[in-house]
């Protein structure tokens, strides 16, 4: 059974990703990483730069008693990065500077000053809007950038602010998270499996793909076509979490068994191309 600190939101603010300028690559990283980790994705949404957008979101995550609440985006130095500002107005919290977060952005433009990769490492009042934080919230180490990641407990759930630049949120995710991470999503595992079916009709293919669901209810299974033609051929994918990769195993190879003789059966042959390094089929 999934706990709460294992169901995940995503809210991605910007308008430049909703207006197809920047394409949302961060929440695609997100979702693979946390459902490689046993978390559960429930939602994603994006938003604009508005204070009441962005925070009528959250609240909602909150409302929905969502574990963690991921945010990309809206840390930086300028007006329209607005999302610790609207979080701090959503849920009651005043502003004010924070010291630990001052000190990491000092030391962070000083390295980057010492790099040549600014002009100056003053503490200048745009760089130290990034060291405001809602009261209660604590600054998250950024290894790449300026902008610190901010957590803010609420109402037992975890909201995690991100940097909206993809390399500085998947250095904070990687570096500064990973214990965090271990404690909300508790441990749990999850292994997908790929089969490749040589078959170009993914309704032929419907009747074994919803037996198969049936017979195993952890596993979810997923048919895709890939095209039409003469090269192509469909793919299903079972997945499967839970509280060890033993039991995670077994569940996939008893699926997978009963749907690679299923598929024999009905005149599919499965097309196995073996398995790679993260336990996924081919």
């Amino acid at each position: 059974m999934t706990g709460q600190r294992q169901v995940v939101e995503i809210v991605a603010i910007g308008n430049e990703l909703l207006i197809g300028d920047v394409l949302d690559t961060n929440t695609h990283w997100l979702c693979q990483q946390i459902t490689g980790l046993g978390g559960v994705v429930r939602r994603a949404a994006l938003v604009r730069d508005d204070l009441q957008a962005v925070g009528q979101e959250v609240l909602g995550a909150l409302a929905r008693r969502s574990g963690v609440v991921f945010t990309t985006g809206g840390l930086g130095p300028t007006d329209d990065d607005m999302t610790l500002r609207a979080l701090a107005q959503a849920l009651g919290r005043p502003l004010a500077l924070d010291g630990e977060a001052l000190a990491q952005i000092e030391s962070r433009y000083y390295q980057l000053w010492e790099a040549g990769l600014v002009a100056e490492a003053a503490l200048t009042p745009e760089r130290r809007k990034m060291a405001v934080l809602p009261r209660g919230a604590q600054p998250l180490a950024n290894p790449v950038g300026g902008a610190p990641g901010v957590l803010l407990e609420q109402e037992g759930s975890a909201i995690v602010c991100l940097p909206g630049v993809p390399e500085e949120l998947k250095a904070i995710f990687q570096q500064t998270l990973p214990p965090l991470l271990q404690a909300w999503l508790g441990g749990a595992c999850y292994r997908e499996e790929v089969v490749r079916v040589d078959c170009r009709d993914e309704s032929a293919l419907a009747p074994v793909v919803d037996a198969v669901a049936a017979r195993h209810p952890r596993v979810y299974v997923k048919s895709r076509a890939k095209a039409y033609g003469a090269a192509a051929y469909l793919q299903v994918t079972l997945s499967a979490r839970g509280p060890g990769l033993a039991d995670v195993q077994q569940a996939l190879q008893a699926a997978r068994a009963d749907l690679e003789d299923r598929l024999r059966e009905a005149g599919f042959p499965p097309l196995d191309l073996g398995q790679d390094a993260l336990g996924r089929r081919p």
